[in-house]
């Protein structure tokens, strides 16, 4: 293979990594759609809101906590071969995550998937390194971010043809056959590859990342539970979370070889660029959380309607992610990413005055504007954490994004859920003072609960809807406000600390310029 012309079949090579790359995200997309029906006791497996959110974490902490390993496993042992086990063990969790039986069984199965999707995404990447020449990757790259957008227009929508039809668990059937279909194609279009000089593996900080991270995550969510943050089984875990974190960045400045080099975080900008897309995922993934139970349960919509509803979000990412780049060159990354970030908040904290009778077309215009702001700010982030690496990091700096977005988007979920599940609880219960005291805390766990528990009790639970619905809605309210009031601390800490139209590039820390990246 020539270096500056790449391989020759490099097109259909992408298009075969893009359509695997489909499952991962297609999956997380549909279970948005799928979650009102998987709490549903009759139809789902009655999980509770703390459990929907550890099926949503599970998930991306393992995802996230092994992205940098397998990313160096893949260099060591053959990319294509690290590709070909993440879509087994993507399929195979997928399977049991189908025909789980308890909430329990589907936490665990996640997780599985989790170590699929990790050892999936950083092979698809360096693979595309590999077979494209220089002048070609950055396009080869843009349509690999495009096929993600797909995924996310076409999740809502399949989720919801697939629970109109099909029982839950369809949700993660529909996997299976994606799976077996893109093993074929990597086996038989997908060329070997290998790093000649790999880094060495991290074993002690890929454990510390992961026991800090679900730690702290358990945490917040027994908070939310509670409605307390002074019970010591929420204070227990969060501290114990960050003290751990805290020795993983002690371990990380120590070793030559770090899983995640923190020392790349003295770099403002970076630290900037990085700060700015864990923010966006941590308020738009906490926001998805609730707008599903709201469009589902408070507005009676469909999974399938509901699903419908979520495309002019990502209909708009698509539209103007291509421009994205052409309005930052235009006007300075600082500029539009700030502007981003304070429409983003805006559009969250106009969730605040949503009500049970908002007009749809309202509710659309504001997915689509959300949608629009966000594909304006990952370009200039993504340019920025590029730039203030070595090029020999570049692949060290998407594996860093990508972490980071991971994590962020399960504290999203994790902590504004439990903003949203405190509040509930404490609105919902003085409707429930008449219920006996194991029905009192059952329906008082969260709205589909409460509904469920109403259902059950006939014309006496009818009483309860109308409070459990006023008392969801002033919890949305709330987390929508604290959702927007993070996002504008970073629009702030964009317009003070990202580089303006013309910046020069500060020299990027490096302590080990020989070093091989983790992810190509």
């Amino acid at each position: 293979m020539e270096p500056q012309l790449g391989h020759p079949r490099r097109w259909q090579i992408l298009g075969v990594l893009v359509f695997s790359l489909l499952v991962v995200v297609l999956d997380n997309t549909i279970l948005n759609v799928a979650l009102k029906t998987i709490a549903d006791p009759q139809e789902g497996l009655g999980a509770t809101q703390s459990q929907l959110e550890w099926a949503i974490n599970s998930y991306t902490l393992v995802f996230a906590g092994l992205l940098f390993t397998f990313g160096v496993i893949g260099d060591r042992t053959g990319r294509k071969r690290m590709l070909m086990i993440g879509m087994i063990l993507f399929g195979l969790a997928s399977l049991a995550s189908a025909y789980a039986q308890d909430p329990a069984q589907l936490i665990a199965a996640r997780a599985f998937m989790g170590i699929g999707g990790a050892a999936i995404m950083p092979a698809t990447l360096a693979i595309i390194s590999n077979v494209f020449p220089p002048q070609e990757r950055g396009k080869a790259i843009g349509i690999w971010a495009a096929g993600v957008g797909l995924a996310v227009a076409i999740g809502p929508i399949t989720g919801g043809l697939l629970l109109e039809h099909f029982w839950w668990g369809s949700v993660f059937l529909v996997n299976v056959p994606i799976v077996l279909v893109s093993m074929v194609l990597i086996g038989t279009v997908v060329p070997e590859s290998r790093d000649p000089r790999p880094s060495k593996l991290d074993p002690v900080g890929v454990l510390l990342s992961i026991v800090g991270l679900v730690a702290l995550t358990y945490g917040i969510i027994r908070g939310g539970e509670l409605a307390t943050v002074a019970s010591a089984e929420v204070l227990l875990p969060t501290i114990a979370g960050l003290a751990v974190l805290g020795a993983f960045v002690w371990w990380e400045r120590r070793i030559d070889h770090p899983a995640f080099d923190v020392t790349y975080f003295r770099d403002a900008r970076f630290s900037t660029a990085i700060g700015m897309i864990g923010i966006v995922f941590f308020a738009m993934m906490g926001a998805m959380f609730f707008l599903v139970f709201y469009l589902q349960i408070v507005r009676d919509f469909s999974p399938l309607q509901a699903g419908a509803l979520m495309i002019p979000f990502a209909v708009a990412q698509l539209i103007f992610a291509p421009l994205s780049q052409q309005m930052a060159g235009r006007f300075g990354g600082r500029l539009t990413a700030t502007v981003s970030m304070v429409i983003v908040a805006g559009a969250l904290a106009s969730y605040a005055l949503l009500s049970t009778d908002t007009p749809i077309v309202v509710i659309e215009v504001i997915f689509f504007i959300q949608g629009a702001a966000m594909a304006n700010i990952m370009p200039p982030a993504t340019t920025a954490i590029m730039e203030s690496l070595p090029r020999e990091k570049a692949g060290v700096g998407s594996a860093m994004s990508n972490t980071v977005r991971q994590v962020a988007g399960a504290l999203g979920v994790a902590l504004l859920g439990s903003v949203l599940s405190a509040a509930y609880r404490d609105g919902v219960s003085p409707a429930l003072a008449a219920l006996p005291e194991n029905l009192r805390h059952a329906a008082g766990e969260s709205l589909p609960a409460t509904m469920a528990v109403a259902g059950s009790l006939g014309e006496r639970g009818a009483a309860l809807v109308t409070p459990a619905v006023r008392a969801f809605m002033d919890g949305v309210h709330i987390t929508a406000l604290v959702a927007a009031g993070i996002a504008l601390l970073g629009a702030l800490m964009v317009a003070r600390w990202l580089p303006g139209k013309g910046a020069q590039a500060p020299a990027a820390p490096d302590r080990d310029q020989d070093k091989e990246p983790a992810v190509v």
